[in-house]
């Protein structure tokens, strides 16, 4: 589990860059001014529910802060990559949106080319009754050349 002081500051950090003050963003959640000083310092652990009102008021995920506050585990088998992006400060909210879309666009195209890989292997794979005859050169046969190249009935050459 995180530490109360860094959801605190992490919510400083996000409500900074979106340029908004300490009053604005607790009229905007619906909190009290004393209480969200209190989460910024570490003084107080908000609920998930306070968490949901916090991101509306920031207009980012609530996933961020809840992942953040160690409410919710980053989803599992992504090395990380959500959580890193979702903590890394130097990022807007929308950048780290666009960044984890794309991210996980990539995971999925991974993931289902593998699987068509699979089925596509699995599919051309031959039974081993199926060994087809070589196919007779039914060309030669259809024209009115023979296959010697040699014009037929007595054409000139």
């Amino acid at each position: 589990m995180a530490n109360m002081n860094s959801i605190g500051d992490y919510i400083r950090q996000q409500r900074e860059q979106a340029k908004i003050s300490l009053r604005q963003l607790a009229d905007q959640a619906g909190v009290s001014n004393p209480y969200l000083s209190q989460i910024e310092r570490g003084l107080r652990k908000p609920s998930a529910e306070i968490l949901q009102q916090i991101a509306k008021g920031l207009r980012i995920s609530a996933e961020a802060l809840y992942v953040q506050a160690g409410i919710l585990e980053d989803r599992p088998g992504d090395s990380g990559v959500r959580s890193a992006l979702l903590t890394d400060p130097q990022l807007t909210e929308r950048q780290k949106q666009v960044l984890i879309e794309i991210y996980e666009s990539f995971r999925r195209e991974s993931r289902d080319s593998h699987s068509a890989e699979v089925v596509a292997v699995v599919r051309d794979t031959p039974a081993p009754e199926e060994t087809s005859a070589p196919a007779d050169n039914a060309w030669s046969a259809s024209t009115s050349e023979p296959a010697g190249g040699q014009p037929a009935d007595g054409e000139p050459a």
